[in-house]
C-alpha cells in the first residue's frame, strides 16, 4: 500500500515515525503516512514566513492563476480523491464524490472573490478642520495561517482553509486529521503543482499536541480550526492576539409544523440524520414535531429510514457507512443504552458491529440525556412532540450548541419568529439544518464556534483593513 510523505517548503519529506491509516469499515490498510517532527514543524513555520514575503504582494491575476490551476488539478483527480477518501474514512463513495465537487465549487468561488477584493473610499470632510481630505480603505493579507481540519470532510474543509488564504496571499500550515490525513496529502500534491511559491502550503501530519506549536508561535498570524469544542476553545486560549476562526460542534434540531410538506421533510430529515453515519456538525440530531401530526410523522419517518442502504461504503447505493472508528461507535452505543435505561423508547436500530452503528431512532427522551445534550456525531436522532410553536423554538434553544436549525412551515409569522429567536448561526426554512452551500456564511454561536467560514467571510477574517488618508489641499 502507498506511503505518503509530507510537504515542507516545496519538498516531500519522510521521517522515522509513521502512522498506518485503516478503513473503519473493514480494517483494510488505506495507506501509511510519515509523521512530521518538531524540526519539520519549525521548518514549516520558517517556510511560511518566506513564502508570505512573496505572496502578500502578488497581483490579482497571479493569485487567480494559482486558484485556477488548483481547480484544474481537482477536476482531473476527482475520482482518485473520492476513492481515497472512502478508503481512509469510510465515507460512502457517493458522498465522497459530492465532497470533491464541493471542493471544486469552493475554489470556483475563491477565483471570483479574489477578483473582487476591493475596498472603499471615505469622505473625510465631515468637519471643517478635515476639509480636502479623502480616505481609502483596502484589505491586506495578515500572514501565515495555521489550519487544523477534522476527519469528516477531509477535502472540502481543507479547501475552506486554503481557498480564502490563497485568494488574498496568505500561506498556510495545514495539520490534517490523524484519522483521515491521506486525502489532504493527495490534495497538497495538486496545490504543490499549481505554481504557488515554495512554502505557500506546508502539511504537518502529527499528533495534535505537537501541532499546538503552529497555534502558539508568533510567526503564524491566524488560526482556522474545525473540530470539537473542547479542542477549539483550548486552542483559542493558546492563540494570544492572533485572529481565530472556530467551526465547532453542533446539535442540529428541526421543527415540523402541521402545514409542512411531510413527504419532503421526512425524506430530507432522514438523509440529514443518517447520511455519512451522521458525522457532520449539522447532522440532524433532534426533531420536534407538532402534536397533531406526531404519530403520522413518526411512522413514516421510521419507514423512510428502513429504506436507507447501510453497509459497504464503496456501494454507490449506500447512505449509511461506518463511523470513523469502533471506539466512536461504542461510545454512542453506550449513550443509547443509557437513554433506554432512563426511559427512552427505541423505535429502530441501536445495534452495533465494529464501527457500524445502525440508524437509530429514539422517542420519549429527556433533554438531559446524552443523546440530546451532547453532540452525538452518529446515525442517531431523537423525535419528540410539542404543543406550541413557541415551545418548539424554546426546546431547540435548550442546548449549549448553536450552529444551524431547520423549520418546516409556510407561515411567514412563524418563519420570522424562528429567525429572530433561534440561537443559532443559520436558520434553514423548509429544508434540513444540514443544508450548506459553500459561499454562504457558516458558523455558530454558544459552543459552536467563533467567526464565519464561506470564502468571502473567511477572507475578511484573514485580512486586515488599512486606511490611507490624502490631504488634497
Amino acid at each position: 500500500m502507498k506511503e505518503y510523505s509530507f510537504l515542507i517548503n516545496g519538498e516531500w519529506r519522510t521521517s522515522e515515525r509513521t502512522l498506518a491509516v485503516r478503513s473503519p469499515y473493514n480494517g483494510a490498510l488505506a495507506g501509511t503516512v510519515y509523521l512530521a517532527s518538531e524540526r519539520d514543524i519549525e521548518d514549516a513555520l520558517d517556510a511560511s514566513v518566506t513564502a508570505f514575503a512573496e505572496m502578500h504582494s502578488a497581483p490579482t491575476f497571479k493569485r487567480v492563476q494559482w486558484l485556477e490551476n488548483i481547480l484544474v488539478g481537482l477536476k482531473n483527480e476527482r475520482d482518485s480523491l473520492a476513492e481515497l477518501m472512502t478508503r481512509e474514512s469510510g465515507k460512502p463513495i457517493t458522498f465522497a464524490r459530492a465532497e470533491v465537487d464541493r471542493a471544486i465549487f469552493t475554489f470556483e468561488i475563491a477565483v471570483e472573490e479574489a477578483r473582487r477584493i476591493g475596498g472603499e473610499v471615505l469622505p473625510l470632510d465631515l468637519a471643517i478642520h478635515s476639509k480636502s481630505r479623502i480616505g481609502i480603505v483596502k484589505r491586506f493579507p495578515i500572514g501565515p495561517v495555521a489550519a487544523i481540519t477534522p476527519f469528516n470532510f477531509p477535502l472540502n474543509l481543507v479547501a475552506h482553509k486554503l481557498a480564502p488564504a490563497f485568494a488574498v496571499g496568505n500561506p498556510v500550515i495545514l495539520k490534517p486529521s490523524s484519522q483521515a490525513p491521506l486525502t489532504a496529502i493527495a490534495f497538497a500534491k495538486i496545490v504543490h503543482e499549481s505554481g504557488l511559491p515554495r512554502g505557500a502550503l506546508n502539511v504537518i501530519p502529527c499528533p495534535s499536541s505537537e501541532a499546538e506549536k503552529i497555534v502558539t508561535d508568533e510567526r503564524t498570524k491566524a488560526v482556522s480550526f474545525t473540530g470539537s469544542p473542547e479542542v477549539g476553545w483550548h486552542l483559542k486560549s493558546l492563540a494570544g492576539r492572533k485572529r481565530v476562526l472556530l467551526e465547532l460542534g453542533g446539535n442540529a434540531a428541526a421543527v415540523i409544523e402541521p402545514d409542512a410538506d411531510l413527504d419532503f421533510a421526512i425524506y430530507r430529515l432522514a438523509l440529514g440524520s443518517f447520511g455519512n453515519a451522521g458525522q457532520s456538525c449539522i447532522a440532524v440530531q433532534r426533531i420536534y414535531v407538532a402534536q397533531e401530526i406526531f404519530s403520522t410523522f413518526l411512522d413514516r419517518f421510521v419507514e423512510e429510514t428502513r429504506r436507507l442502504k447501510v453497509g459497504d461504503p464503496f456501494d454507490r447505493e449506500t447512505i449509511v457507512g461506518p463511523m470513523i472508528s469502533e471506539e466512536a461507535a461504542r461510545k454512542v452505543e453506550g449513550w443509547i443504552e443509557e437513554a433506554i435505561r432512563e426511559g427512552a423508547n427505541l423505535l429502530l436500530g441501536g445495534k452495533r458491529s465494529g464501527a457500524m452503528l445502525e440508524p437509530t431512532i429514539l422517542t420519549n427522551t429527556k433533554p438531559s440525556m446524552k443523546v440530546n445534550a451532547k453532540e452525538v456525531f452518529a446515525p442517531l436522532v431523537t423525535i419528540e412532540p410539542y404543543d406550541s410553536f413557541e415551545e418548539a423554538i424554546d426546546r431547540v434553544n435548550d442546548s449549549v450548541y448553536g450552529l444551524q436549525a431547520g423549520v418546516f412551515t409556510n407561515d411567514l409569522r412563524k418563519i420570522f419568529y424562528a429567525y429572530e429567536r433561534l440561537e443559532v448561526g443559520g436558520v434553514i426554512i423548509n429544508d434540513y439544518p444540514t443544508y450548506r452551500i459553500d459561499h454562504m456564511p457558516y458558523g455558530g454561536v454558544k459552543l459552536s464556534g467563533f467567526g464565519r467560514e464561506g470564502v468571502r467571510y473567511a477572507i475578511e477574517e484573514m485580512t486586515e483593513p488599512k486606511l490611507l488618508v490624502l490631504n488634497l489641499s
